[in-house]
């Protein structure tokens, strides 16, 4: 029996996750991400899909981040009508990242007709919240290490990776043949998350390359967290902190408790500008079986670990807008992650010109987007239509990301068993890609290739 895989997405690119498996008379497709990052990439999320969506038997997901669903409203939209699995925690947090999507999408479309500030007359939101919600219809939970039968003869096992909650690898097996997808592979003895589990390779492997030639920072997230909010605290001023709602929110909320009871930073306020980041601290503290020992010692012990002093959540836009006049030390984390829309957007219209400001970056930028020009020290950045000069520091830490470096990426390969019949490096940038590619011929002697946008081989 011979299938086929077409790579429709982070080839080339760390986002737009999507791969379409055809074998055993279905098509299954794996994660349906949205495009981020550089236009010509965002661009991708307008055209037609390269596929027949009313034919497509199943979905697997295999985490709730956006460039993981993000399109899966528009597919709905234009005819997938198939049911879509995932592990119960990515349920529940697809939940709120998918309709926050749509909302931002809506809001900002709405923004730039009244502002006028669009190329497109009129500016339209990729979908709408129906599509979200008609797309979350679909969702059907899956168990973590178990394997589903999905159809006779195709079955499907989620291992955790320690990404974020619910995030994991998926071991596909149609009429014998196993095909792996890493999705992408968290950290190992970090706070909260428990490692990422291995896994037993088969015919083919594809395996993410985020930071295939980088190793993460071995100076302390903590301590570096604590001296970015000390300094800035003594200058009078705001470290804001644009961040995933879903993974790296709770993160840095658990550091921030652990560095106030420790007295390591002085008691300011922490805002939190994200309902949705309100809502998947929760759903994290739902979920304890997938914490590490750390994290679940806190439980035991009657402590919250995503509590701190001083914690608000902001709900509605006029408390957001509010929080412009507001001029102390405070930490302020808004979404987006990758400056992609959202409030992050308004909050660095405000704050990036004031020097005593630090813009303090805890994740990924794609190239291209505005995380990047601002972190290659450009002066000014053009932010909702407008030119903002860039006096604020700017500062990163790389410790807190909850993708595994190059060295952790190896250590997932190593300690998985069998040796995959055929390697496809996926989700990366061409530099990190390629990097990672050559390490794993070097390390492994594996047959390793760079996935090509759009390639279609077979299996």
């Amino acid at each position: 029996m011979t299938g086929s895989l077409r790579f429709l997405g982070a080839s080339g690119t760390v986002t737009g996750s999507k791969y379409l498996v055809e074998a055993g008379g279905k098509r299954l497709l794996i994660d349906a991400g949205m495009f981020q990052g550089e236009r010509r990439w965002r661009e991708e999320n307008w055209r037609d899909p390269q596929l027949d969506l009313e034919h497509i038997d199943a979905v697997l997901i295999t985490h709730a981040h956006i460039d993981h669903t993000g399109i899966l409203p528009r597919y709905v939209a234009q005819g997938l009508t198939c049911p879509v699995y995932a592990t119960s925690a990515t349920v529940e947090m697809s939940q709120l990242l998918l309709l926050d999507a749509a909302r931002l999408q809506e809001e900002e479309a709405s923004y730039r007709l009244e502002s006028g500030k669009s190329r497109h007359k009129p500016p339209l939101p990729l979908y709408r919240e129906k599509d979200a919600q008609a797309a979350l219809r679909l969702f059907r939970p899956v168990p973590l290490g178990k394997a589903v039968d999905l159809f006779p003869r195709v079955s499907a096992t989620w291992r955790r990776t320690g990404h974020i909650l619910g995030a994991a690898s998926i071991e596909l097996v149609v009429e014998g043949r196993r095909l792996t997808f890493s999705g992408d592979v968290g950290r190992y003895g970090v706070p909260i998350m428990r490692d990422p589990e291995p896994v037993d390779f088969g015919d083919l492997l594809l395996i993410e390359s985020t930071y295939g030639d980088k190793l993460h920072s071995t100076e302390s997230a903590s301590d570096k967290l604590a001296q970015v909010i000390n300094d800035t605290a003594k200058r009078g001023g705001l470290v804001l902190v644009p961040s995933f709602a879903v993974g790296r929110t709770q993160l840095l909320l658990y550091q921030l408790r652990d560095l106030k009871q420790r007295r390591k930073i002085p008691d300011i306020p922490v805002i939190i500008d994200s309902p949705m980041a309100r809502d998947a601290t929760t759903i994290y503290s739902q979920f304890p079986d997938e914490y590490d020992e750390e994290a679940l010692g806190l439980l035991k012990r009657g402590e919250q670990p995503f509590m701190t002093t001083k914690l608000r959540f902001i709900q509605d836009r006029q408390e957001s807008i509010q929080l412009n006049s507001i001029h102390q030390p405070m930490v302020l984390i808004a979404g987006s992650g990758m400056l992609s829309g959202g409030r992050i957007l308004h909050h660095l219209k405000h704050r990036l010109p004031d020097p005593k400001n630090t813009l303090l970056f805890v994740g990924y930028q794609p190239k291209g987007g505005r995380g990047d020009w601002i972190k290659k020290g450009n002066q000014s950045a053009t932010i909702l239509g407008d030119e903002i000069p860039i006096r604020a520091q700017i500062d990163e830490i790389s410790g807190l990301s909850a993708h595994a470096d190059r060295q952790e990426l190896l250590r997932w390969c190593r300690e998985s068993t069998s040796k995959p019949g055929k390697v496809y490096v996926v989700h990366g940038e061409p530099g990190p890609a390629s990097s990672f590619r050559d390490l794993l011929i070097k390390d492994r002697g594996w047959d390793v290739e760079l996935a090509g946008y759009q390639k279609e081989v077979l299996f």
